[in-house]
């Protein structure tokens, strides 16, 4: 019993400093050598430096952004998801400082600030890597309420259902091509017989023509030889019987 009450005291204990934890002020807490205030004043001035440009001139920074190569790509990242956020969600109305949270995952630490446009809300958000606090990249995102989003799914469904089916159609035609495979194939012997066969009859008639026998009739010559052997003998031909002839 003791020692159930002394385990329960222990995770009691455990919980009691996690809530302690979170408890912290996130303002006084120190990022890796960077204060609250650094990482929200970073947020709120990198937001600031596009809230008064129109699309051409976002445009135009694109343009001279890209000339620059790779030592302005987190610049040019952030003018192109801002001209991309712009037509979503139309102009930039406001910014709430207030609305401004660090979020710590790991190797990475996010920072997020909601913008106030003309058509919705859109956050915008900052990741770095803690081990070193370096800008990785730039996230600007609109919100969009439950029923956008339900809508937006239930579009996405649609469209999965319709490809599957179309694709589901294709496979049965095709599969059923097959059947014709062995009619045509069928027909193509067929063809191949028939022609055969053309090709045949005329050379069996030339040669039934060439060795048809030719058969002599014998009978003047069988009466000959009778009369002369009855002549010999002194008898009559009525006797003789002739069953065949041999020729040398």
């Amino acid at each position: 019993m003791k020692k159930k009450i002394a385990l329960f005291l222990s995770v009691l204990s455990v919980v009691m400093m996690l809530g302690a934890c979170s408890a912290e002020d996130p303002t006084k807490v120190d990022y890796n050598g960077v204060t609250y205030e650094e990482l929200k004043n970073q947020s709120t001035n990198s937001a600031a430096i596009l809230k008064d440009f129109s699309e051409e001139k976002i445009e135009e920074q694109i343009a001279i952004l890209e000339e620059q190569g790779e030592d302005s790509a987190l610049a040019l990242e952030l003018c192109k998801k801002w001209l991309a956020a712009m037509e979503v969600s139309g102009k930039f109305v406001a910014m709430d400082k207030d609305s401004f949270v660090i979020t710590k995952s790991g190797k990475t630490l996010t920072t997020d600030l909601m913008l106030e446009f003309e058509d919705r809300d859109v956050v915008f958000q900052l990741v770095y890597n803690y081990h070193n606090m370096e800008l990785t990249g730039i996230t600007i995102e609109p919100v969009y309420t439950f029923g956008e989003k339900m809508t937006k799914a239930a579009l996405n469904t649609v469209i999965c259902m319709s490809i599957v089916f179309v694709v589901l159609v294709f496979i049965s035609l095709l599969i059923s091509c097959f059947k014709i495979f062995p009619y045509l194939e069928a027909k193509k012997r067929e063809k191949a017989l028939k022609e055969f066969e053309a090709n045949k009859v005329p050379e069996v008639a030339q040669q039934e023509d060439v060795f048809v026998p030719q058969v002599e009739d014998d009978t003047e010559l069988v009466a000959v030889i009778a009369a002369a052997i009855a002549a010999y003998e002194g008898t009559s031909t009525s006797d003789f019987v002739v069953r065949s002839i041999r020729r040398r």
